[in-house]
C-alpha cells in the first residue's frame, strides 16, 4: 500500500496493510495499488482496481455505531438523496481484527478543487428537511462532546485545559438562552468542504460518522466556521447563506453557536493528537487564538 501522507494518522502501517488485505479477501475486492488517502479519524484507503474507497475505523469504535451509519446512508440512498453510496452487494460493516470496515463507491475528484460551500447548501438544505429517519440517531450535543474530549486530552498543559473547561462552562450557560429558528431534524454533524464531493457538476455529501438529530443551525455554523477559519473569502460563506436561504450569523445568539462549534473542533483535535502528534502545535496555536479572541486567525487543516 502506497501513501501520499507522511504518516497514516497514528494507524500502525503494518497492521493497516493487514486489515486492507484481509478485508479485501473477505469481500473479494482487488487490493492492488491500494493507497491511503486520509488517516486522521478513520483510515481512508482507495482501492483503484475496484473503484472503491475503504474506511477503517479505529479499534474501539463501537461496531453498532458504524452499523447505524451504514443503515442511515442506505436510507438516504433509497430516498434518492445526494450522498456517496455504499459499495453494493456487501453486508457492512466487515469486522477485521476489531476494526469496523466499510466500503464506498469511488467518485474521482478534480485535483485541488474543493467543493464550494454554495454547492454544499443544496444537499444540506435537503437533509435538514427530511423526515425523521426510521432508526435511532443520537441527539446532537456539543457540550457533551467537548466534555468527553477534555477528559482524555493529554497533550495540553493544565492551564490550557482549565481555560478550555472554563470556556465550556460559560458557553453551556449561554446556550440555555439561545433561541433556535429552525426545526429539529437530521444533521450531518460536520458539514465542510472535505465532507462533500463533486458529482456531475453538483455536490454530494459524505462522511456520516457524526450524523445526529438536532437543530440545523449547528450544521450551518460549522460551514461558517470553516469558511472563515480556513482561508476562504467572505463571499464564499455569503454565497452559501444565499443559496441555503438562511444566514446563521444574523441570529441574536450566533456568537454562542460559533464559539461552541470552534471549541468542539479544537478539543476534538486536541484529543486526537495521541494519534497525530504533529498536530499539537496547531492545536496550541488555536487555543492561544481563543485567548486573544482572534476571530480572524486562519487555521491550518489537520
Amino acid at each position: 500500500m502506497t501513501e501520499p501522507a507522511s504518516a497514516p494518522g497514528g494507524f500502525n502501517e503494518a497492521e493497516l496493510r493487514s486489515i486492507v488485505r484481509h478485508a479485501c479477501n473477505a469481500t473479494r475486492l482487488n487490493p492492488a495499488r491500494a493507497r491511503l488517502l486520509r488517516g486522521h479519524t478513520n483510515a481512508v484507503v482507495l482501492l483503484p482496481e475496484a473503484a472503491v474507497v475503504m474506511k477503517v475505523a479505529r479499534r474501539g469504535t463501537p461496531i453498532e455505531k458504524v452499523r447505524r451509519t451504514v443503515c442511515f446512508v442506505q436510507w438516504l440512498v433509497d430516498r434518492g438523496f445526494p450522498t456517496v453510496p455504499l459499495h453494493p452487494g456487501l453486508e457492512q460493516p466487515v469486522v477485521i481484527d476489531g476494526h469496523a470496515v466499510t466500503f464506498w463507491t469511488y467518485l474521482p475528484q478534480p485535483e485541488g478543487l474543493p467543493v464550494a460551500a454554495s454547492k454544499i447548501a443544496k444537499p444540506l438544505f435537503a437533509l435538514h428537511n427530511l423526515p425523521t429517519p426510521p432508526l435511532s440517531l443520537p441527539q446532537h450535543d456539543n457540550i457533551r462532546a467537548i466534555r468527553a474530549s477534555l477528559a482524555t486530552i493529554t497533550s495540553l498543559p493544565a492551564a490550557a485545559l482549565r481555560f478550555l473547561s472554563d470556556r465550556a462552562d460559560r458557553l453551556e450557560v449561554d446556550l440555555e438562552h439561545v433561541a433556535f429558528a429552525l426545526p429539529e431534524g437530521p444533521l450531518q454533524g460536520d458539514p465542510q468542504h472535505r465532507n462533500a464531493l463533486h458529482q456531475h457538476g453538483d455536490a454530494v455529501l459524505c462522511d456520516w460518522d457524526t450524523v445526529a438529530i438536532g437543530r440545523p443551525e449547528w450544521d450551518l455554523v460549522t460551514i461558517e466556521v470553516h469558511c472563515r477559519r480556513f482561508g476562504y473569502e467572505p463571499s464564499h460563506y455569503r454565497d452559501f447563506a444565499d443559496t441555503y436561504g438562511f444566514d446563521v450569523t444574523v441570529m441574536p445568539h450566533y456568537r454562542t453557536l460559533r464559539d461552541l462549534r470552534e471549541l468542539r473542533m479544537i478539543t476534538t483535535n486536541a484529543r486526537k493528537t495521541h494519534h497525530a502528534p504533529q498536530s499539537v502545535h496547531e492545536v496550541k496555536r488555536r487555543v492561544e487564538g481563543l485567548r486573544r479572541e482572534d476571530l480572524d486567525l486562519t487555521w491550518h487543516i489537520l
